[in-house]
């Protein structure tokens, strides 16, 4: 008895050693999270081949999802199930995406891709969750769209809902604002067309307080030209400067400031005498000048969370209308035709969002099609 004592003591001692010994290679290496995967499950080079070839699948898919977007669905044991989604982004905008899993040791792989119109290589991952993460945060570089591919482990059984938003990186610039304060936007004509709008106008009663819409470092504040009272914050993080102008008054200002510390009031000094009060905000960045900031402020919708349906998502469907169109967005408004359906065929669902399925046809093809259009299995 006591031997079996010492010998379990030890197997536990070299579990640990093995465990520790990896966490320091993987601090030198900093293998990818589906490397850690397979080597920590022990996952044949054959079934991992398997599953990992589903991501060109993916990144072959077109359907696309505006944010906030929401699916729920059911993970499969070992049918493969993959999921990739283009979203356009604008620097200034920061992605989320979230999944809710009904077990919480359930494996999620997070990659982002940015399309970069090459023939040749057209896919640059630019972001990956880390391992263990069902979630990924990621503020677009560039303007562009950009493809998420979602991959549950080969062995996940879970029903699952997916969250996709979009918030804006920085605080809204008027205290109590909304987007229905911004009156005059970027581009719009000046001066009779001598020259465009190079911010955006968020009209507010005199004396609002304006905040920062981040952190950073005051360069200016005084009266000048066409901006008359004015501050100017340095965002050294992203290498631009935020400019604030037709301010009422100027609170005493030096130095470092936090996000949401209130640098002046609403007011409507300099050449904008004739206008009711608003403040003009402005975005500069290193080497290009003016940006539209809009993105940067820009409010989401906000969308409840829902809870997980684990029986209500089927994992087959048949199509019941004689043919059936499927789109590549979630809608009939604003999507285009990519495929269709004909009476009796097979779909595998991969989820549901509000009244439409995301399937994947026989041909390995991912889109949306209307639940009024198919039976499910």
């Amino acid at each position: 008895m006591q031997y079996l004592r010492v010998l379990g003591i030890l197997v536990v001692l070299a579990i640990a050693g093995c465990s520790q010994l990896n966490k320091a290679s993987d601090y030198i290496t900093n293998p990818s999270a589906k490397a850690v995967y397979k080597r920590d499950f022990n996952v044949s080079d054959t079934l991992f081949g398997l599953w990992e070839n589903q991501v060109q699948l993916a990144l072959n898919d077109s359907v696309q999802v505006e944010a906030p977007y929401i699916e729920k669905g059911l993970f499969l044991p070992r049918t493969f199930p993959i999921y990739s989604y283009e979203v356009d982004l604008s620097p200034g905008e920061l992605f989320n995406l979230e999944v809710k899993t009904d077990s919480l040791n359930e494996l999620v792989f997070i990659d982002v891709y940015r399309d970069t119109g090459d023939s040749l290589s057209r896919f640059k991952k630019v972001e990956s969750a880390a391992y263990g993460e069902k979630n990924l945060n990621f503020e677009a570089p560039s303007e562009g769209r950009y493809k998420v591919v979602l991959q549950p482990a080969i062995e996940a059984h879970s029903a699952f809902l997916l969250k996709i938003t979009k918030t804006p990186v920085y605080l809204f610039p008027v205290a109590s604002g909304s987007n229905s304060s911004i009156q005059s936007f970027w581009g719009d004509q000046r001066d009779g067309g001598a020259r465009n709008h190079e911010g955006i106008d968020i009209f507010a009663k005199r004396g609002t307080p304006v905040i920062a819409a981040t952190s950073g470092r005051i360069t200016y504040t005084g009266e000048k030209g066409l901006g008359g009272k004015q501050v100017w914050l340095r965002d050294s993080r992203r290498r631009q400067s935020l400019y604030y102008a037709h301010l009422d008054s100027i609170k005493p200002l030096s130095g470092t400031v936090k996000a949401g510390d209130t640098l002046g009031f609403v007011g409507n000094t300099g050449n904008a005498r004739t206008t009711p009060p608003h403040l003009h905000f402005g975005i500069y960045r290193n080497f290009e000048g003016a940006i539209n900031p809009m993105a940067y402020v820009f409010q989401p919708k906000i969308i409840d969370e829902e809870e997980l349906l684990p029986s209500a998502i089927p994992h087959r469907t048949l199509t019941k209308a004689a043919r059936a169109n499927l789109r590549n967005k979630p809608t009939t408004s604003n999507s285009r035709v990519i495929g269709s359906s004909k009476a009796s065929d097979t779909l595998q669902i991969l989820g549901k969002s509000d009244d439409w399925y995301h399937v994947r046809t026989p041909q390995k093809k991912a889109s949306f099609i209307h639940q009024s259009l198919v039976t499910p299995i």
